[in-house]
This record gives C-alpha cells, structure tokens and sequence, in this order.
C-alpha cells in the first residue's frame, strides 16, 4: 500500500517508535526496512508484524503484501525524511555536536549539566551517523526542552547530510585532528568536512560555541555572525574558567566556584568548559553546573581509571586516532600516578589509510622519547614499528592476555588505548 510522508508520519506517531531490527523491536511499533552490504530488511517485514509491530515499511514492492505494510521509493531515505519531519514539529535548541576527539564525553558533560534544569535529549550510544542520527531523532520524546545531537563524520559531506536531516540551531566543533584519515584524505579535509555544521549554521541564522583556543576552529568561526566564545584561563572570551588543576584530576574555578572532576588532562579540561559554557548560556545556576560535572563519571572504556590490585590503570580504548592518541599518552606520561611504573598498552589506529605507517611510526617514536617502563603493542600496524622500540609485540589484544597471565604486572601506572576494532578493553581481565 502506498501513502505519502505525512500520512506515515501520523502512523509514527500512533506507535511511538520505529524500529529497523525485527530480532529486538518492541510491541506496537513501526518496523522500517532498510538495506545493508549483508542484509536486506524488506525480508524480515512479515516477521516484525507477527512479532508485533503494528506497521511496517519496505522499499520492495513483493513484500508489500499486507494492509499494514507501506511501500516507500528508498528506504533508507524515508527514515531520514520521517526523522526530518519529526524534528519540525520542535521548536526547541537542537545543538550539533562534531569534530575528532571528545565528542561522546562532551555531549555526557552536557547532558550531565542541562539537566540540571531541562528535560534533555541526548544521542545514545554511538548512534550518530545517517541510520543512528535519524533512529536518535526518532525516538525522542515530546517533551524535550533542549537536544544535544552527535554528530558522526567518516567523509566530507557526512555533516552536511547529518544537518539536513536534523537542523541544528546550535553548534560545537571540539576540535580538528587526524580522525578517519582514510575518508576525509587528510587533515584539510578534516577541517572542510566538521566546518559543514559552522556553514549550516550560518545559513540558517543559528549559533555556534567557539573554543578560541583551538585554532582551527577559530578559523573556521570567521564565517560567523551569531558565536559565544569560551576557554580555559582567558579573559577576552564570553565564558572562561581558571584552571586549579590537572593532575590526577581536573580542578577548575567558574565564578568563585571550584569545580572538581574525576576526569583528567587538559583535553578533558576542554570538554568540562564547553559543558559549563553551554550550561550558562542556557541560564543555569553555577552551583547546579557544578553539580552536574562532578557527578559526571566516565564509562564505556572513555577516561576511565580503575584500581585493580596494585595497579591504577587508565582505560581509553572506545576508539583512537593519531591526534587522540598522541594526546593522551603525552598526558599520562606528565601524570603524577600512585604506580612505581608507568606502563603503556597500546593498540592499532584504524582509518588511517595512505598515512597508516607513517602515523604509527610518529607515535613509536613519540613514546621512544618518553621513555616509559614498559611497552606493549598490539596490531599489524604497530608490529612494523616495533624495532623502534624495546617493547613486546602481539598481533592482537588477546594474545597479549595469554601473555600478562604470568607474571602478573603489579604496582604499575597503565594506559590502555586503541581504535575500537583492537578490543583492547579484554586486557582489563587479564590484569
């Protein structure tokens, strides 16, 4: 059965959510098919409705053989438009969050914050990019105040896309490194593929908060007319906070308030200013903001410190890249840490294309330099760097697990991170 977008959006409505798993969909919702490189949705129609779904939407015209199952041109193009559709019906700040590092933990600190006093609607999980963005869109409820959108880039254009669908009024880009280096073919297109929220921002008449401390971002802003700046110990922005410390935590100073977080680094310093940036430009109290950070606990292998024996590790191997991992083993080196070692564990960085060997070899000789206790790489990539180093070496996280079995590593600093694919999160059991 045919029916235009408005008509199946009020189907949406009556269901209340869209699903495009018929394994996991719940009761009474709208099932929509789309199309991967090893599935096609449009098979599993007939199993949503019997599971429970009340409708279901195909993109194939031989399994549009039910009254409650509507045909549409493009699957994958009508869960964008239905996404888009439901966003108007909002008229509320939509902040689009973007750029290399820092993302998941900005948009938490955020959330953290602006529910403080709003009702606030956040991506979950990693569901940012042109199936994920949409599915977060979807399920937001009619009640929400305030959005914060993540928004996830692989290649120039991804956000261009990402801002038709969901029409961000507001904006942060973190920061610009080498991220996803084999999509965006190197850090230019790094930097041209995250300025398409600035651009859509423009166009639109919507607002941008502006860290003037990264300046490639700064840069970028020069197209702006509507920005808030902020930064971490500066007078000439319109938001700042003084830093009292970095290490092992972050403490900072906002309006004679001390703010203390778990979290640690200068990186993550950055992510806590733009939570307490956007916090006050919404218009809440300090001392709610500052309630909001330090309840803020890190999680899913992000920042994450663990005591275990006698040994404090440090755990960041959601994901890497080049300008994450350079970072964040520079920081940890600096760190005063209760371990007499300090001992790195890191894993290859995918996407890094054309640049694959010549990113891990700068990072080899970044840690030669730093002059750890010990060293232990894991991946394909990492291998072809090893004699840079006196380190061991293992083709993936799980033999270096059979390894650390005996002996066992005690009274050690360790900083576990690599690109997701690594699972590097395995070596927390083996220590």
């Amino acid at each position: 059965m045919n029916m235009n977008l408005e008509e199946l959006y009020h189907k949406y409505l009556n269901c209340g959510f869209v699903s495009i798993d018929s394994r996991t969909l719940p009761k009474g919702c709208l099932y929509l098919a789309i199309k991967g490189k090893k599935f096609n949705g449009n098979t599993f129609a007939q199993e949503a409705l019997d599971k429970g779904a009340a409708y279901a939407i195909v993109d194939e015209v031989e399994f549009a053989n039910h009254e409650n199952i509507f045909l549409v041109p493009d699957g994958l193009l009508f869960l964008q438009q239905l996404a888009h559709r439901h966003r108007q019906s909002f008229n509320i700040p939509f902040i689009g969050i973007t750029g290399s590092n820092g993302k998941t933990t900005t948009k938490e600190l955020m959330q953290n914050v602006l529910n403080k006093k709003y009702n606030t609607h956040v991506t979950k999980g990693n569901l940012n990019n042109h199936i994920g963005l949409p599915l977060t869109l979807l399920c937001m409820p009619t009640n929400t105040e305030i959005a914060v959108i993540e928004m996830g880039a692989n290649k120039i254009g991804d956000n261009a896309e990402l801002c038709e669908i969901f029409d961000p009024n507001f904006g942060v880009i973190t920061n610009i490194g080498k991220e996803h280096l084999e999509g965006f073919g190197n850090i230019e297109g790094v930097a041209l593929g995250n300025s398409e929220l600035f651009y859509h921002l423009q166009k639109n008449g919507g607002t941008a908060f502006v860290n003037i401390q990264q300046d490639s971002v700064v840069k970028m802003a020069n197209m702006l007319t509507n920005k808030v700046t902020y930064g971490l110990d500066i007078t000439e922005a319109n938001y700042s906070a003084n830093v009292l410390s970095l290490n092992p935590s972050i403490k900072l100073k906002v309006n004679d308030i001390e703010i203390n977080s778990p979290l640690f680094g200068g990186y993550n310093a950055e992510n806590i200013i733009t939570a307490i940036t956007i916090g006050l430009y919404f218009n809440i109290f300090i001392e709610l903001i500052k309630k909001g950070i330090e309840e803020y606990a890190p999680a899913n292998n992000r920042s994450q410190v663990i005591e275990k024996n006698t040994n404090y590790i440090i755990v960041d191997c959601y994901n890497a890249n080049p300008s994450s991992m350079e970072i964040a083993i520079k920081n940890f080196m600096s760190m005063s840490l209760p371990g007499k070692k300090k001992v790195l564990m890191l894993g290859d960085m995918y996407e890094t294309g054309a640049f694959e060997n010549e990113e891990h070899e700068t990072i080899a000789k970044l840690v030669l330099t730093l002059n750890p206790h010990k060293v232990y790489l894991c991946g394909k990539a990492f291998g072809l760097q090893k004699n840079f180093l006196k380190c061991e070496w293992f083709e993936t996280s799980e033999m270096l697990c059979e390894h650390l079995k005996t002996p066992p590593i005690t009274s050690a600093s360790i900083f576990i991170k690599g690109s997701r694919g690594m699972q590097m999160e395995k070596i927390l059991d083996a220590l």
